[in-house]
Order: C-alpha cells, then structure tokens, then sequence
C-alpha cells in the first residue's frame, strides 16, 4: 500500500463512518511516519481501522470497503474494521499518534501508530509475518532496539493490569499465532534483546 492509497481508504472510512477521524494500527500505519517506506515494509494491502469517536461503525466499514468489496476489486487494497481493544499497546500511545490530515483524506483525519508502538503491537499479535516485519523496521533503521524493548515492557504490564486482552483477527498460519488466538493472551519474544538485536545484524 502506498501513502496515497492510505489516504484514499481513510477518508473513504470517515465519509462511511461518518466519523470525521479514523484511526490506523497494523503495518498501514507505517505509512503515517515513512511515507516511503522500503518496499518490504510496504507490502500490505490492508489497513485495519476503525473510527476513533463512534467504533461500533467498523463492521460497516467492513462491509463497504473491506476485503472483496468492490472496493477492493475496483482498487486492489481494502480497509479492514476493527475495533480500539484489537491491538495491544504500550501505555501512552494515543500521545504518539501521526497524524494524516491533507488533501488526500479530503480534510478527514487518519491516526497513525508511532513505529516503535506499532511494532510492539505487531510483536504482541504473534504472527510470523509481523515478527519478519519488526525485523525489517529495525533493519532500515526506522527504530532502535532499545525505544522497542521499553514499549514491549510498557505494553506487557498494561495488559497485566487490564487481564486477559484481545488479539488481532485473523491470525497467521505460524504456531506462535495460532497460539495467541487461542488463548487470547498476547506473545513476546521469551528473549525480546536477542529477538532485536538480529534485526540490527541483518
């Protein structure tokens, strides 16, 4: 997906939603802080959101402009609704937001997740593709280990303090992914330091 294409679905979800700012979490939200990013950071079609005043609205959004849509036959990428409990993320993160807001979101608003966030949430989602992502972030050098292995911990104690929370929908075809779906308990690295430091060796 590119920038352009991020905008075109943001504003696409507001005008449905009828909410005028949307946020973006998943690998979309890249696109928030690196408007170009490598091309292997930069392979998703999807991108999951939902409406930051009025969320209930996802499943519509969904509806319209989601997988299979014409939407997505029309344009080759989709929104994908989801809901604000569907990531799990290190306390403070709605600070960091990016904000999109331009010609292209017709004025609308798009939130994006700060990388090193966005990247926590990836690890905590347990999917293989998200770990080879959080790998490509650390490897083009568009977050440090150490910023990520104080978001994990900040992310990790939330969690605990707000009990058993909520994976992404979907999951990968990867044991640690289907592990997380189902016991609905997010997965970090057992060795979160070893895990980063081979995105800084590759």
């Amino acid at each position: 997906m590119r920038r352009e294409e991020l905008e075109h679905v943001i504003r696409a979800a507001a005008a449905i939603s009828g909410d005028s700012e949307i946020v973006v979490i998943d690998a979309a939200a890249l696109l928030g802080s690196v408007p170009n990013p490598p091309s292997d950071l930069a392979q998703t079609m999807e991108a999951d959101l939902y409406p930051l005043r009025h969320p209930h609205p996802a499943d519509v959004v969904d509806g319209a402009i989601g997988e299979l849509s014409p939407f997505h036959e029309t344009f080759r990428y989709y929104a994908h609704g989801v809901g604000p409990s569907t990531a799990i993320l290190p306390a403070g993160w709605e600070d960091r937001l990016v904000k999109i807001q331009n010609e292209g979101t017709r004025q609308y608003i798009g939130y994006c997740l700060d990388p090193c966030d966005l990247a926590a949430s990836q690890l905590a989602a347990g999917r293989e593709k998200d770990a080879a992502f959080v790998e490509g972030l650390l490897r083009h050098r568009l977050g440090t280990a150490e910023l990520l292995l104080e978001r994990i911990g900040h992310a990790q104690k939330r969690h605990r303090g707000r009990g058993l929370g909520q994976t992404r929908s979907g999951g990968g075809a990867g044991g640690v992914g289907r592990r997380a779906l189902k016991d609905k308990t997010p997965w970090f690295p057992k060795d979160p330091q070893g895990f980063l430091s081979r995105g800084d060796r590759i």
